[in-house]
């Protein structure tokens, strides 16, 4: 609106609670209205002044009230509310009626604030210092002369007075560009280079878990939000974890939204608090061409896809929604195949989400009727999801590592060298990923097969979580590179079985070096453009001061200092280094550094595949466990604490301390040595308390 309106209603709200400054606040109810007609073209007040109760028809009445009288003074004229700042229009009438699911007339969508009129002539004054009396005492001589005595009545005449003395001389104001309230959210995407302002962004906590954009926009009804400024938060697993972030178009529209602290959303009672641009870039930002261009189509209701199969194409998801003739909901997917984005991990491999476009929101209510409906062998979940979940999504998968990394030590040291192994190393180990979670060492062995006769005695390691659980990859020691490349191309995503369930899955299988394989199982990870290093080995620009003694004083006699056991462990030729022989290592037994620890090896002697060896004439190394709680099922609990080790002899001491002797060939004795120590270590879960596990150095 760029021309004068005819007419101005000046407008007055008042609720049953708060009223000034605090003026819809306290999200109590609106009891009253209270308006006035000013021509503007014959800068004169139609003396019939208008009040009423509020009831639920109450706005389409007003509407019809004005558009009436406006129309009998002759066809053309316009009409426009004017109020007393913005708190009456964007905190109390659009609030109430959405609230109670009422339909406001088109004439509450635009409105003129009269302060900022106001200041238009009156620069230096502070806006939100601003009201009815401040005003009047400036440019009107007598403003208590014709008021009468009831407050909302006076004040909206004295804002009557206000403007006429506006409009006459010296000011001549012209009343032409309203403010505008946004009629409906509109969805859009945020690149991560756009500048966000901290003074235009919220964070909204305790929302519904089903809620969607659609209604944080409902809550903050009469406030304008800026395009695709609601983001909603996801937690680790990818679920929407109750707080969103929400960008508005300006610091006036954010502060009116802090004043809604606590409001409620259906049942639930929301907080709002202040949050910065960069929280907002971190949850809604994107720069994936894929994803703007899946997102550039305007009008587009978005739905999201959870558990699909890995194998799903765009095709089985078409058919998902749309089967065919006969079906009497359809709910066609928007642009076909355009309108369905696969969610993929940076390798290219399928994640099971998936987000589809439909055209209107009649089609996505009847796609969401789908919920948990199969396809294929597995049942799909489905949620009406956000432009700023997208975005969200595909960053997480984008970015996160295939073995997550722990987190930063507690106690590191400075290394001697670097912590990645050597580019071009012997690549004659095998890392076995997807592996059914039910699968032991005798079906990694089955699935071998002719490669079984190839395995290093104590080759086999499981790769567990912090639960004891298999994570789905095993690391293999092979006694060649050129027959671990052998396994690897003719094993490549062959299927294996699980003879403990019904379950099979195809197995990617790669070769890799030792010195890979044990920075994985010391915490690092695989994944990305190349290694990480554990998370208890620390970056070389670090310095720490030196660890205290483990051992008391009185032990150092009887056994060396721990450091010289495990700071300079034996080195062995490649290919049968367990933990890299390069990195200094750490590790109080009393902490679990590493989110992912290796099970105890096995290898086909060991599981009865084939005959065993001779008994072993290495003498082994000892593992002492002090602190062993008492009401612990002794020796069948430390028996089960090293499963998978040869023990010699195990004796029950006085004060809990046990030492236990375990044999291994000699070639692999200090490798194998370091497999008990930190196997005895991990075992912690099953004595109760922590056990402090000392590890003297083996006799030769």
């Amino acid at each position: 609106m760029t021309a004068q309106v005819d007419y101005l209603a000046v407008l007055l709200a008042a609720t049953s609670g708060a009223s000034g400054e605090l003026l819809g606040s306290d999200e109590k109810e609106l009891v009253r209205l209270v308006w006035q007609l000013v021509d503007v073209k014959n800068k004169k007040v139609r003396k019939k002044l208008k009040s009423g109760c509020f009831f639920k028809g109450f706005f389409l009445n007003l509407h019809l009230h004005l558009t009436n009288e406006v129309n009998s003074a002759g066809a053309g004229t316009s009409v426009c509310l004017c109020t007393d700042g913005q708190l009456h229009i964007r905190q109390v009438i659009h609030p109430e009626a959405a609230s109670k699911n009422i339909l406001v007339p088109d004439c509450f969508y635009s409105f003129f604030d009269l302060r900022k009129e106001f200041k238009t002539h009156f620069p230096t004054s502070d806006l939100k210092a601003l009201n009815a009396l401040v005003m009047a005492e400036c440019i009107l001589y007598d403003p208590s002369a014709t008021l009468p005595a009831e407050a909302a009545v006076q004040q909206v005449q004295l804002m009557a007075s206000i403007v006429l003395a506006l409009l006459s001389d010296p000011f001549n104001h012209t009343f032409s560009n309203p403010e505008r309230v946004s009629e409906k959210f509109e969805s859009g995407t945020c690149s991560k280079m756009e500048k966000v302002c901290d003074h235009t962004v919220i964070r909204a906590r305790g929302l519904p878990w089903q809620s969607s954009d659609q209604d944080i926009a409902r809550f903050f009804r009469g406030l304008n939000i800026a395009k695709g400024g609601a983001a909603l938060c996801l937690n680790a697993q990818g679920r929407r974890n109750g707080e969103a972030l929400v960008r508005f178009v300006s610091e006036e529209h954010r502060d009116l939204a802090l004043q809604r602290h606590k409001h409620h959303m259906g049942n639930r009672y929301i907080e709002v608090y202040k949050a910065t641009g960069e929280d907002f870039l971190k949850i809604a930002g994107g720069t994936s061409n894929e994803v703007a261009m899946f997102l550039s189509r305007e009008d587009q209701i978005i739905v999201r896809m959870r558990g699909l199969p890995f194998t799903a194409t765009p095709e089985q998801v078409l058919a998902f929604f749309c089967p065919g003739d006969g079906v009497k909901e359809m709910c066609p997917v928007s642009g076909g195949k355009d309108g369905i984005l696969f969610v993929r991990y940076p390798d290219g491999r399928p994640t099971g989400d998936a987000f589809v476009l439909f055209a209107c929101e009649e089609h996505a209510q009847c796609a969401l009727r789908k919920h948990k409906e199969i396809l294929g062998k597995r049942y799909i979940e489905l949620f009406k999801s956000t432009a700023a979940e997208v975005q969200q999504v595909l960053n997480r998968y984008s970015s996160a590592p295939l073995i997550p990394i722990a987190p930063a030590p507690l106690v590191s040291m400075l290394p001697t060298m670097s912590l990645l192994p050597p580019p071009g190393g012997v690549r004659d180990c095998l890392r076995l990923r997807g592996l059914p979670y039910t699968a032991s060492i005798e079906d990694i062995l089955t699935f071998l097969g002719e490669f079984t006769h190839d395995i290093r005695p104590h080759g086999v390691h499981m790769v567990l979580n912090q639960q004891g659980r298999p994570s789905g990859d095993c690391f293999i020691q092979m006694t060649s590179a050129e027959r671990a490349l052998q396994a690897s191309q003719r094993l490549h995503k062959h299927v294996m079985s699980s003879q403990r369930g019904a379950n099979s899955r195809y197995v990617e299988v790669f070769p890799c070096s030792a010195e890979e394989m044990g920075l994985v199982l010391m915490g690092g990870s695989l994944s990305g453009p190349g290694l990480s290093p554990p998370p208890c080995l620390s970056p070389p620009s670090y310095s720490f001061t030196p660890a205290p003694a483990v051992l008391p004083t009185e032990a150092a006699a009887l056994y060396p200092p721990i450091g010289q056991v495990l700071l300079t462990p034996r080195p062995l030729p490649p290919g049968h280094t367990y933990y890299p022989a390069s990195a200094q290592l750490y590790m109080n037994m009393n902490m679990n550094y590493t989110a992912y620890y290796p099970s105890p090896p096995g290898s086909p002697t060991t599981l009865g595949f084939f005959p065993s060896p001779s008994s072993l004439s290495s003498p082994g190394g000892l593992v002492r466990m002090p602190g062993l709680t008492y009401n612990s099922n002794g020796v069948k609990d430390l028996f089960s604490a090293v499963q998978g080790y040869q023990v010699r002899k195990c004796l029950k001491m006085p004060l809990m301390c046990l030492p236990i002797q375990i044999n291994v060939p000699r070639l692999q004795s200090s490798q194998a040595f370091l497999n008990a120590v930190f196997k005895c270590a991990s075992a912690v879960g099953v004595f109760g308390q922590a056990s402090t596990v000392f590890a003297p150095r083996p006799s030769n």
